[in-house]
């Protein structure tokens, strides 16, 4: 796991061996990132299901000026940590240990970009778009990227309009943005 382009690029990303966490693969996020770029930079992203903080800190290293991880499991976090240090991007990165869903719920900041990348086969996608979009936390423009399983069927939600979607083998990704195209 590397960071593919920008201010950290080609800096090697920690991971652990055997965690059940599913590091999004450099030829995908070289996609998504291809795709983002007309929307880069921004001021304030949000991690969801962060993992080990790939997708969140190549954003960084691609202009997006602060970010806000969310990860449930301690060890992970504790990785994400470093790897926020080996990109220096620590005093950008903000990193909560905690559920995603409770901390939707409590939530009261507006973020530019949000990443999510849940764990497949659970159920989050929607619940969390529902979340989002009931807290008001996209700021107008913004862009939701959801990374799910294929067969995963994504449409407009609430004032969430579906502006791309790409295939890659077992993984689709699904990018929303708030008030349309």
């Amino acid at each position: 796991m590397r960071v593919i382009a920008g201010e950290a690029r080609g800096r090697r990303l920690k991971s652990i061996k055997g965690s059940l966490t599913r590091p999004t693969s450099d030829r995908i996020k070289e996609a998504l990132f291809n795709i983002l770029a007309p929307y880069l930079p921004v001021e304030k992203g949000l991690d969801l299901f962060a993992g080990f903080g790939g997708l969140g800190i190549e954003a960084l290293s691609r202009g997006v000026r602060e970010m806000t991880f969310v990860e449930k499991d301690l060890k992970t976090c504790r990785v994400l940590e470093e790897n926020l240090n080996i990109t220096g991007f620590a005093k950008r990165g903000r990193i909560i240990k905690g559920d995603v869903l409770s901390f939707l719920r409590k939530e009261k900041s507006t973020y530019d970009l949000i990443l999510m990348d849940p764990p497949y086969q659970e159920g989050y996608v929607n619940e969390v778009l529902k979340l989002l979009i009931k807290g008001d936390l996209i700021r107008e423009a913004g862009i939701i990227v959801v990374e799910h399983e294929r067969d995963l069927k994504l449409e407009e939600i609430g004032d969430l309009s579906l502006i791309n979607y790409k295939r890659y083998d077992d993984t689709a990704l699904s990018l929303f943005r708030k008030g349309g195209q």
